[in-house]
């Protein structure tokens, strides 16, 4: 789906006879793959880590402004939902640009989002500078951080990349205490400022994502010719353009010419030699950037919308509405819960340790014990997903029910644990489209997501404006995540009974 002259995994033999065949690159598996994986590893920290910790912030933010949870919650499901809705358009910058710049770009976007949220004076604000602005450069740094992963691995991807997301784990928990920390000794506007600052270090991640590539990394990453020498050395004959200065220079005839001449005729013809070669430079460089944006823009195009045979596959839409309703069960929580916990009264409990990085810790362990459990052969994948729904479904609905701190720990603990899950999504992807159409189909379920997470803090803030209780938003959430889980189970039934009905109509032909 994202490929660029940057990151092709295989390189082409020099031979032209050999334009077919294909080596391995040496770093596959092994080598810089796995600093690859440590830069995705950070990256995971710095970027979802954060926004699972928003939480904190969102208290700050209504004490603040004044203004009702529903219209405050937006900042920071614009800031999630946006990360993951521009995946699928993130994919034009990686096809043009690379995984390496788009990352870095995107670090230093992230960046000036938070900088600038430290200067906010309303909500609607923080809309535009942190919603929007640091939304998107997260998008633009997260997606390579995966799809660098998946290049750089093959034998060992479903290990890289589980390594690689538990970050998101560690980050939470890092973030949670981090941003509690700036916020009571800062304040929360120079908390943000610094957290601005530490955002940088996404451009040090980005610069990890080296292509694969060995040549075109150094010499050629920006589709740029070899610096050319336009003075030749003492031995070399001509090394010039025709017509420039070195062959005016070389030729027998200056022989008989005086000595104080030749400057004053080499120097306006060298000039021009000189000049004429920069603007080759420039509509080569021009050409070439324009063969890559149109071909970056035809491969992303045609990756997207022109696999329409996807949304033929009945099951595969079913997981959309899926993902439509589950991510906002899992967000809602991060967002929510620390003034659930100012409500109830157990500030100083969830003080010393906070709920929110109970579900951080236990989903890092969640992550890695699924996906043994599912690698079992006796054990399918996708009971192993289904259970795990479940499992967060019967959370959500018990969680409002809890008003003890030791109660809400073991409800966090068991939302954290069930949403590991997470890691099987792309198995549970490819095992309904097949491998050739996973890239296409992944990016479109990160999109659903997206929205699920845009939409659901608000969703329960707005229900908390009208009722004065949290309770209505998880229950409503979690009957909406179970119409989700149906979606799934009441297609493969559709389908087996599709399938039976054939078999009866051609023995009935027959």
């Amino acid at each position: 789906m994202y490929t660029s002259h940057e990151d092709i995994g295989y390189d082409f033999e020099d031979d032209p006879k050999d334009k077919k065949t294909l080596k391995p690159h040496p770093n596959i598996d092994s080598g810089w793959a796995w600093m690859v994986v440590l830069s995705s590893f950070f990256v995971h920290i710095l970027i979802m880590g954060s926004q699972m910790a928003l939480g904190v912030l969102n208290v700050e933010w209504l004490e603040e402004f004044h203004q009702s949870r529903g219209l405050t919650a937006w900042v920071s499901s614009l800031s999630m939902g946006i990360t993951l809705i521009v995946g699928p358009f993130i994919g034009l910058f990686i096809n043009t640009c690379g995984c390496r710049r788009t990352a870095i770009i995107g670090g230093l976007v992230n960046s000036l989002g938070w900088v600038l949220s430290a200067y906010a004076a309303n909500v609607h604000y923080l809309f535009i500078t942190f919603g929007v602005t640091a939304g998107f450069g997260s998008g633009m740094a997260y997606l390579p951080a995966v799809v660098m992963v998946g290049r750089y691995f093959q034998k060992r991807r479903a290990l890289a990349q589980g390594l690689s997301t538990t970050g998101t784990g560690f980050g939470t928990f890092l973030m949670t205490v981090l941003l509690k920390y700036l916020c009571a000794e800062y304040g929360w506007r120079n908390a943000m400022f610094i957290q601005g600052a530490v955002s940088l270090n996404l451009c040090v991640c980005g610069a990890l994502m080296r292509p694969l590539s060995p040549g075109k990394d150094r010499n050629d990453a920006g589709g740029k010719d070899p610096q050319v020498v336009l003075a030749p050395s003492p031995g070399s004959k001509s090394s010039g353009p025709p017509g420039g200065a070195e062959e005016k220079g070389a030729g027998p005839g200056n022989e008989e010419q005086p000595g104080g001449d030749l400057p004053a005729q080499a120097g306006p013809e060298k000039a021009e030699g000189t000049q004429n070669l920069c603007a080759l430079r420039v509509l080569k460089t021009a050409s070439q950037l324009t063969v890559r944006v149109r071909r970056g823009f035809r491969d992303w195009y045609s990756g997207y919308f022109g696999t329409a045979s996807l949304f033929t596959n009945r099951m595969f839409v079913a997981f959309i509405f899926w993902a439509l309703f589950a991510y906002s069960s899992f967000v809602i929580p991060f967002i929510h819960l620390p003034e659930i916990v100012n409500l109830y009264h157990l500030s100083e409990q969830n003080d010393v340790f906070p709920l929110t990085s109970i579900i951080a810790i236990v989903h890092i362990f969640a992550k890695v014990i699924l996906g043994i459990v599912a690698d079992l052969p006796c054990i399918s994948v996708w009971n192993v997903f289904l259970m795990a729904n479940f499992t967060l479904v019967l959370s959500i609905f018990i969680l409002p029910l809890m008003h003890t701190y030791a109660g809400l720990a073991v409800i966090c603990a068991l939302i954290g644990f069930s949403s590991g899950y997470f890691s099987l999504m792309p198995v549970v992807t490819e095992d309904l489209v097949g491998i050739e159409h996973l890239a296409n189909a992944y990016g479109i379920i990160i999109c659903a997501n997206g929205i699920s997470a845009l939409l659901g803090p608000p969703f329960a803030g707005w229900i908390y404006d009208i009722t004065e209780k949290y309770d209505f938003s998880f229950y409503i959430c979690g009957l909406l995540y179970m119409v989700g889980i149906l979606f799934l189970l009441i297609q493969p039934c559709i389908q087996m009974i599709e399938q039976s009905r054939k078999k009866y109509m051609d023995g009935a032909h027959v």
